[in-house]
């Protein structure tokens, strides 16, 4: 039955029912009536009309409470009236939902009772919020085995070729280099789950503290500094005297990481921009380059778990596709905001802006 006439035939039948009801009452009251003034006459007793009123309103209800039960019994043993309360379609899909059955939906079918109505929809945003849920939690499993499987299958290959008494020893370097190369790789992929298992648990000791955010920067770009002189790229830095009270430790993973992946993803004979300054509220932080640059389609979705744009590449340059995770969630905690702007071979451009003081929730 259509949702239209169903609703049209609920309608029918609950003034159906009313108008029974109001029959059945009018028929009980007027035979308590009889009956009382029956006894009344029979024994010569003339209460007054308010009592007599209440006796009579009292006899009615009593008459019509059994007669009623009585009915319903009666239906009921001959299936007249299938018993189905009103909750049990609610908790036949909360009971198929803790089995694991996310896809369960109720049909609206109370839409004239508003409780019912909201709790049959929130039932129905819940099962849709856990089997979004479900699914994130799949492909993340199905994402950590394909990122731990790779660096395993390299290594075993290559711990087998060894075995391979006709080697010559620049081979077994080049093949214990590879194994080596693997092993920091799959290292590198469990501290990254762990640190961001902690952050999105927090878990992590938030200690903020007064420093110079530009002096921070400057330092770690330096330190970078074998890396980007290797591939011959210009550094363009503009660093304004800038404090901010933050957790030192954590922002410098934030930075680290956006500029490994600008030196790493931004050809020979590149360009890469660092700017920062305060404005009013807060601390703004631009990192440009010339590099490769990050497609469109892809850019909403480059803060995800082990999401890559180019998977080949950036696993042939080490990544695990959890840095810039792990980038956004630090920066979230701090009650900052990071953005990403970027056209593909002309570069990208990562902006964040930070409170000059932090607040967070996270437990020291």
């Amino acid at each position: 039955m259509k949702r239209g006439n169903r609703r049209g035939f609920g309608r029918w039948q609950g003034w159906a029912w009313v108008t029974f009801v109001m029959i059945l009452l009018a028929c009980m009251f007027s035979l308590s009536f009889l009956i009382t003034d029956f006894l009344y006459e029979a024994i010569n007793i003339h209460p007054p009309a308010m009592v007599s009123q209440v006796i009579n309103s009292l006899l009615g209800l009593i008459i019509t409470g059994l007669l009623a039960s009585r009915v319903g019994r009666i239906a009921q043993r001959r299936g007249w009236m299938p018993e189905r309360p009103v909750f049990t379609p609610i908790i036949e899909a909360l009971e198929r939902i803790a089995t694991g059955d996310f896809s369960t939906r109720l049909d609206d079918e109370f839409e004239d009772n508003r409780i019912m109505s909201e709790l049959t929809t929130s039932i129905n945003r819940m099962a849709a919020e856990l089997d979004q849920m479900e699914a994130m939690r799949q492909e993340f499993i199905s994402n950590v085995s394909h990122e731990i499987q790779s660096p395993l299958t390299s290594i075993r290959g290559f711990a087998q070729a060894l075995e391979n008494d006709n080697l010559s020893l620049e081979e077994r370097h080049h093949y214990l280099g590879i194994i080596k190369t693997e092993s920091t790789r799959l290292s590198r992929i469990t501290e990254d789950l762990l640190k961001l298992a902690a952050l999105e648990a927090d878990r992590v000791r938030f200690e903020p503290q007064l420093y110079r955010l530009d002096r921070q920067i400057r330092g770690l770009i330096l330190a970078c500094e074998p890396q980007w002189t290797e591939k011959r790229l210009a550094m363009d830095v503009s660093l304004a005297e800038v404090e901010i009270t933050a957790d030192e430790d954590l922002l410098s993973q934030v930075w680290l990481n956006l500029i490994h992946n600008s030196i790493k993803f931004t050809p020979p004979n590149g360009k890469i921009s660092l700017n920062l300054h305060r404005r009013e509220n807060d601390i703004l932080f631009c990192l440009s380059d010339t590099g490769i640059g990050i497609a469109e389609e892809d850019q909403p979705r480059i803060f995800e778990r082990f999401y890559k744009s180019d998977k080949s590449r950036t696993r042939s340059k080490g990544g695990s596709g959890l840095g810039l995770s792990i980038v956004k969630k630090i920066v979230e905690i701090h009650g900052g905001a990071i953005d990403v702007e970027s056209v593909v071979g002309q570069g990208a451009t990562f902006t964040i802006s930070l409170p000059v003081q932090a607040e967070t929730t996270l437990a020291v």
